[in-house]
């Protein structure tokens, strides 16, 4: 929903991205306008339960209390959980008592851990993970896992007639034996093998960092921060930015199948310079602009 740096530029919004993972909806920064964009990408603002902010530049959580303002007044019952490095919750409080507002839902906090890896959401079919980034505040990046996936029953080998107990057995991976112990129905002969499960990983702002590849290697998709080209590369050292070579060379070293690039510096109204650039070093580099889907499962 959002792909530029810093500030908006050439209809590019500040960063946020809205993932689908099982029917559970989850925000990952919110920069100014995401419920803006909420509404033009015709997405459901009031089915996010989980939101995460990488760091507290403003171009990352600014759209916050927007956000959070139309969910009261959409009457919204659910809880909120925000993921954020520490001083989230003084901007917040601030927010609402100068504005005498007081949510008619329940607003959980939790901060993160911007120095290791920590385990942050553990989901019935997925976790989430944070990881620290090198910026020029504290930093996280995030990593969506899906947990494994059972076996699915082989409708061309179900035997007629099969209770629907033993079924639901063998669907949970289960051996089906009589009540004298004799093997009856062998789970391997009746399902097939899971599906696979995927994982997305998420660099927020971050200068170049071979650091982190030990938290994204071998994730299906990387999303990486690609704010300039090598040409302005001493701009990068300097504000702790990343180019699309650099980007693209981490997605090379962490064996993804597909290189995400966004946070675009306003110097830049035409991209294709920056996809360029990634795609010299490592093919599969897309960008990740505004109203683009990625079906992770499909790559």
């Amino acid at each position: 929903m959002g792909s530029s740096g810093a500030v908006p530029a050439y209809g590019r919004y500040p960063s946020a991205q809205l993932i689908n993972l099982h029917n559970e909806y989850l925000l990952v920064d919110c920069g100014e306008g995401a419920q803006m964009q909420l509404a033009r990408f015709d997405l459901p603002l009031m089915r996010i339960n989980h939101i995460f902010i990488s760091h507290l530049h403003g171009d990352h959580y600014l759209g916050l209390p927007g956000l959070l303002f139309t969910m009261h007044l959409h009457h919204r019952e659910n809880d909120l959980h925000i993921y954020s490095p520490k001083g989230l919750d003084d901007i917040l409080t601030t927010q609402l008592y100068h504005s005498r507002s007081v949510p008619c839902f329940r607003i959980v906090l939790h901060t993160l851990n911007t120095h290791t890896s920590e385990l942050i959401l553990e989901h019935p079919h997925f976790t989430v993970h944070s990881f620290p980034l090198y910026h020029k505040l504290p930093c996280c990046g995030f990593i969506f896992r899906e947990k494994p996936k059972p076996r699915r029953i082989d409708p061309e080998k179900i035997p007629p007639g099969l209770p629907p107990s033993r079924l639901v057995a063998l669907k949970n991976g289960e051996d089906i034996y009589d009540d004298a112990g004799n093997l009856l129905y062998k789970n391997e002969d009746y399902t097939l093998p899971p599906r696979p499960s995927h994982s997305y990983a998420y660099c927020s702002d971050t200068a170049y960092d071979e650091h982190l590849i030990q938290h994204i290697q071998g994730t299906d998709v990387i999303y990486h921060e690609a704010t300039f080209i090598s040409a302005d590369e001493a701009k990068a050292r300097e504000t702790l930015h990343s180019t699309a070579a650099e980007a693209a060379t981490i997605a090379k070293m962490a064996g993804t199948k597909k290189l995400l690039l966004g946070h675009f510096s306003a110097r830049y109204r035409d991209l294709d310079v920056l996809l360029e650039e990634a795609r010299a070093l490592f093919p599969e580099s897309e960008l990740a602009i505004e109203g683009k889907t990625f079906y992770i499962h499909q790559i």
